[in-house]
């Protein structure tokens, strides 16, 4: 195991990754920005280094300076947590060449799913079913047009590299293809420096489901069910469920052996998240996430497993030391992510926190940073607390959810709270029978 531990992040992820480091006996070493030098996961750690000012380009995204920190402190490993350096191939390769451990997948398998023409060209090879598309990017409009006309529309054009709903546009007929595309191109261009991209069939009423998975360095992978994620705002996630209220069991059962065959099949290693689209009984692969998520507290409430624990166990080398048979899911549980965002405009609002009251009591969990007089930055994302319930139903899960809602104070900023207390009242979400569109007509009604 190792002794000490660099963690490339900051925030609620950074004091997640403390606190498991912290159970294991393991020292840590925080960095941080100028403008983070009094954020929770500095104070809180054995050591503390200040990489650079607030631009997370100058700071967190400044490989050199976090290799040096790593380096004079003895760090043996660093986990990237999500965002950030977490799918940059370069860097994971970078730690293992100075002589430390990268706690997450190996640096080619970052590089393949971080290009999603080539995961998805990985998994169908594999034998993971896949949305009818384009094979490969499409280089021109007239490319475009032959694929878009074979599949069907509407269609959808989507960056082949990066993520977030840049790079990504829905033609629903002919005339809107051209557009569509160019503008597509022009967005994956300015966002990732890379203008190529790829044509899917749009959906018109699919759910997000993605599958948890972690995989030792000896051949052995297993699945921890699925999550929900259907409930999206511009491709951003704000609320997540495990299990999803529209999978059986059976199909749980057979998408994760279809999902760990492949990932036994392609070597990989440590955490990992494939995304799929539901929709008529049907799973087809979107794309793979070669890190923690933000929303796998819902998953380790539902299992009972610290998967952070589990990245850090697994990257020392250890055999993961159970099988698919041994994992259990108990009751149902929501996730629902806090935001520093007018609940209505979802303008960012950084400021002061004048007074802080996190909810509490049987199963709710609070993961955040924040604390009385913390002034939130204006630099970095705007997630500052993810609030998680567990309950033996979903029914119970909501009721829960809806009374910690009710307990939690965030005074001196407005956040997203509001936002969910609206969510979880409304009669479809409480049924369970939403899409990933719900969300933006619930959110355009308000």
């Amino acid at each position: 195991m190792f002794g000490k531990i660099l963690i490339a992040n900051r925030g609620e992820i950074a004091l997640r990754i403390q606190r498991a480091c912290r159970e294991l006996g393991i020292a840590t070493v925080a960095v941080h920005s100028t403008a983070d030098s009094e954020a929770m996961h500095v104070r809180l750690a054995d050591e503390s280094v200040c990489i650079g000012p607030p631009a997370a380009k100058d700071s967190y995204l400044n490989i050199p300076a976090i290799l040096s920190a790593a380096s004079i402190t003895g760090a043996e490993a660093i986990h990237p947590g999500y965002g950030f350096l977490s799918e940059n191939a370069r860097f994971a390769e970078m730690v293992e060449d100075h002589g430390m451990t990268f706690i997450g997948p190996s640096s080619s398998h970052i590089s393949m799913m971080g290009d999603k023409i080539a995961a998805k060209e990985a998994m169908r090879t594999l034998g993971v079913p896949l949305v009818p598309g384009s094979d490969g990017a499409v280089p021109d409009l007239q490319t475009a047009e032959q694929v878009a006309g074979k599949i069907g529309y509407p269609v959808l054009i989507k960056a082949a590299a990066g993520g977030g709903g840049r790079g990504m546009k829905v033609a629903r007929q002919a005339a809107d293809l051209e557009e569509a595309f160019q503008t597509a191109r022009a967005e994956a261009r300015a966002a990732f420096g890379n203008d190529a991209v790829y044509i899917e069939k749009y959906l018109d009423r699919p759910r997000h489901i993605e599958l948890q998975v972690l995989a030792d360095n000896h051949g052995d992978v297993v699945h921890f069910g699925e999550r929900d994620c259907s409930l999206q705002r511009r491709h951003q996630k704000l609320l997540e469920e495990a299990g999803s209220p529209a999978i059986s069991p059976e199909e749980r059962d057979r998408l994760g052996e279809t999902a760990t065959a492949a990932l036994r099949k392609l070597g990989y290693r440590n955490a990992g998240t494939l995304e799929f689209l539901y929709q008529d009984g049907q799973f087809a692969f979107i794309e793979m996430n070669t890190r923690l998520q933000v929303e796998h507290p819902v998953t380790e409430m539902v299992c009972g497993i610290d998967l952070v624990r589990e990245q850090i166990r697994l990257a020392s080398g250890a055999h993961l030391g159970y099988g698919q048979r041994d994992i259990t899911f108990t009751g149902h549980a929501i996730e629902c992510r806090i935001t520093a965002e007018d609940p209505r405009t979802f303008s960012p609002t950084p400021g002061r926190v004048t007074a802080y009251h996190a909810p509490g009591g049987l199963g709710v969990r609070v993961d955040s940073a924040l604390y009385a007089g913390y002034f939130v930055p204006p630099y970095y994302d705007s997630m500052v607390a993810k609030l998680i319930v567990h309950a033996p139903t979903r029914q119970d899960a909501i009721n829960r959810l809806r009374r910690a809602l009710d307990e939690f104070a965030v005074v001196g900023i407005q956040t997203t709270i509001p936002l969910h207390q609206r969510i979880v009242d409304d009669p479809q979400f409480q049924s369970g029978e939403y899409t990933i569109h719900w969300l933006e007509n619930f959110v355009a009604g308000l």
